[in-house]
């Protein structure tokens, strides 16, 4: 029975915005597709808040573009091979060093590309018929309402009033919005339609807008309050559906990718669908959007785990608490639909929109833990779908089983790189959610239908451990990359987490056998029981085997401390709890903390936890740096460059599940992660224990 009042609970962190701030952009979504805004309710003034602010971004999961190829660039010109130092196995990599700047090295990295959907904003006048600028606009005040998932905004222009209310469908990629304002009627306040051609930068919205030659929009059919569109990038194709309850759409002559929707009542309603095919089926009405996406977020705060930290003494439990309900928000938004995310989510692009599997883990773990699985397993069902990819992969490397790459798009195919072919911490990854999900539920069916996924990531974790006959072993690598990106790929060998790691997936996919009614495999039990065993150097773990010197040397304090992770993100495969704990208090005392990022600190807090070290685990977890940072909306900030960074948010709550829920084998006491002296006063309702 809840006792939690999640509507207040939820209400209390709304985040209301008084003005324009490049940091305070505001998302309505669904998972699969998301919509930013400014302080206008829509897309009005997107300058304002690029160059390092949180872009106004409109991308779904299924919008990607392709630039036209016509010099044949293809992956399989860039190879490296490699030598098993053990067996001497040559081993083929799609590489290109470290500083490569050929057209055809980032054309491969650039494309495909998440596109920007298209602007939908205000076109803002004065009396005097001239553009109105963001000083004329006057009296903002808009809320994300958390409750319901609309944005609410007003602002006045030349003293008149406007009402804006933003939404979104919560099962299709449709948009609704309404406006109330005089200014309809005189003609000040128009609603614009701008659609873009496609962007490879790094970041940025998706979007590029001074190449109106390079792409189409045609319109399909019409009718005095509704417009289908065709849009053409190069060989990509895409669909957009508009209605409006009033006024007239005309495209504007100066620009042949931009509509505007003059109105001949006060108030209008818009709504538009996005997709990736012909789709005729009627639109709802705004009022239908708006109610549908009421009824899902009130089912999503009810429904899922809760924590309330307000009775606590510690003057750092309110900011806690607001990251974490707005980390459930954005996290929910942005990264649980078809695909796992990228960095950005669906607000703004970063390494071209592609989604970086490793990271998967810090993205979606929480979603079980908080009692969501279903959004975990909606982009856990993606691996099936690669399946065919990474068996490819991993037999033309001569390896068995299946491969998970790195940096992908949906086709699940690596780009040449200088470091990513060559990590592995993901591999485990499938094995991990899956283990999750059957904890939680304790079913066949999660046994069934994870099998293939399980089997064949340990299938080839156990083929890539090679045997060392000097020392009678398994090792990993060489060429290996770890979690801790600063070591040379061709040299390293055996690094800490990985170990754990594959300690922790061979161990626990032939767990999943013997529920099944199967035979243990005897190649993953023989791997198991002689790998290496994870590096110590004067009494701490460091890095890599190769990397002894990880804390007296030049260089190993950089990064990410990853070294902790394996009692902490792990449960302690391989693991002495006085090394790990030595370990940590040196990684605190030692680390380079300007190098870090973001889900570097509930790594460390998790490890912390586990020690029964409660009251250092908050204190790594609110710790004062600059990756640390959680925006007005609820963002993890990074750099200029990156200015969200989901990751973040998503290990935060996992963190914090784990620290509130306990984990398996762990104390059993109320939140026996928090500390134990009084301060904190943790209510909790339904969380899940971590593994």
């Amino acid at each position: 029975m809840q006792t939690i009042n999640r509507e207040t609970l939820v209400r209390r962190h709304n985040p209301v915005v008084k003005g324009f701030d490049p940091f305070s952009s505001l998302t309505v979504g669904n998972g699969n597709y998301a919509f930013t805004v400014d302080a206008t309710g829509l897309q009005t003034f997107p300058m304002l808040y690029g160059n390092g602010g949180v872009e106004l971004g409109h991308l779904s999961n299924w919008g990607w573009h392709t630039s036209p190829n016509p010099n044949g660039y293809a992956t399989d010109k860039f190879q490296k091979t490699y030598f098993h130092t053990f067996n001497g196995r040559p081993v083929g990599f799609p590489y290109v060093p470290r500083n490569e700047t050929s057209e055809e090295y980032k054309w491969l990295r650039t494309n495909p590309h998440r596109l920007h959907l298209g602007a939908v904003k205000f076109h803002l006048s004065l009396p005097s018929g001239n553009p109105a600028a963001p000083e004329n606009i006057q009296n903002i005040d808009q809320t994300l309402d958390l409750w319901t998932g609309v944005i609410f905004s007003s602002f006045s222009l030349s003293d008149e009033i406007v009402l804006v209310e933003t939404c979104c469908h919560q099962d299709e990629d449709i948009l609704a919005i309404r406006v109330r304002s005089r200014l309809l009627l005189s003609g000040q306040l128009k609603l614009a339609l701008h659609f873009p051609y496609g962007s490879a930068s790094f970041g940025g919205s998706g979007a590029v807008w001074d190449r109106a030659d390079a792409h189409r929009t045609k319109i399909m059919d019409s009718t005095e309050c509704s417009v289908r569109l065709k849009r053409t990038l190069d060989h990509d194709q895409h669909w957009i559906a508009v209605q409006w309850s009033a006024g007239t759409l005309e495209l504007d002559p100066a620009d042949p990718h931009r509509f505007l929707l003059a109105s001949d009542a006060e108030e209008v309603e818009l709504v538009i669908r996005y997709s990736q095919g012909v789709n005729t089926a009627p639109l709802p009405e705004f009022e239908e959007v708006y109610s549908g996406s009421k009824k899902h977020w009130e089912h999503f705060w009810n429904n899922g785990a809760a924590i309330e930290l307000a009775e606590s003494e510690d003057i750092r439990a309110h900011e806690l608490e607001r990251r974490i309900v707005l980390s459930q928000y954005l996290t929910a938004v942005q990264s649980s639909g078809s695909l796992p995310p990228q960095e950005t989510g669906l607000t703004m692009n970063s390494w071209a929109g592609k989604f970086h599997l490793e990271m998967h883990w810090w993205h979606s773990v929480h979603f079980a833990l908080w009692n969501r699985p279903l959004m975990l397993e909606n982009n856990l069902g993606w691996y099936l779908e690669i399946l065919p990819q990474a068996k490819e992969l991993a037999y033309s490397q001569g390896y068995e089983g299946a491969r998970w790459p790195k940096c992908v798009t949906e086709e699940g195919i690596n780009a040449p790189c200088y470091i990513e072919p060559f990590l592995i911490w993901q591999q485990p990854h499938p094995i991990y959610f899956a283990e999750l999900i059957y904890q939680i539920r304790k079913d066949s069916g999660t046994l069934e239908r994870y099998r293939d996924i399980v089997f064949q990531s340990a299938e080839f974790m156990a083929s890539f451990a090679e045997w060392d006959d000097v020392r009678k072993r398994y090792v990993l690598g060489p060429p290996v990359a770890p979690a801790q990106e600063l070591f040379d790929h061709a040299v390293t060998m055996n690094p800490t987490f990985e170990l754990a790691y594959w300690a922790f997936g061979l161990s626990t996919a032939n767990c999943w056998r013997e529920r099944l009614g199967l035979a243990r495999v005897d190649k993953w039990d023989q791997v198991l029981e002689h790998l290496s065993p994870l590096p110590v150097s004067d009494g701490l773990y460091v890095a890599a085997e190769t990397v002894p010197d990880t804390f007296s040397g030049s260089s190993g304090i950089d990064d990410h401390p990853t070294m902790l992770a394996p009692l902490g993100v792990l449960p302690g495969f391989m693991t002495d709890s006085e090394t790990m704990r030595r370990t940590l208090h040196e990684v605190i005392r030692s680390w380079n903390w300007d190098d870090t990022w973001g889900w570097d600190y509930p790594m460390m807090a998790m490890t912390a936890a586990r020690l029964g070290e409660g009251k250092l685990a908050i204190d790594l977890l609110m710790i004062d740096r600059p990756k640390n940072t959680y925006l007005f909306n609820g963002h993890n900030y990074q750099t200029s460059g990156l200015p969200i960074y989901l990751p973040g948010n998503g290990g935060l709550l996992t963190a914090v599940a784990m620290m509130a829920g306990g984990w398996i084998g762990g104390p059993d006491s109320t939140a026996p992660g928090f500390p134990q002296d009084g301060t904190w006063t943790i209510r909790c309702e339904g969380i899940q224990k971590m593994l």
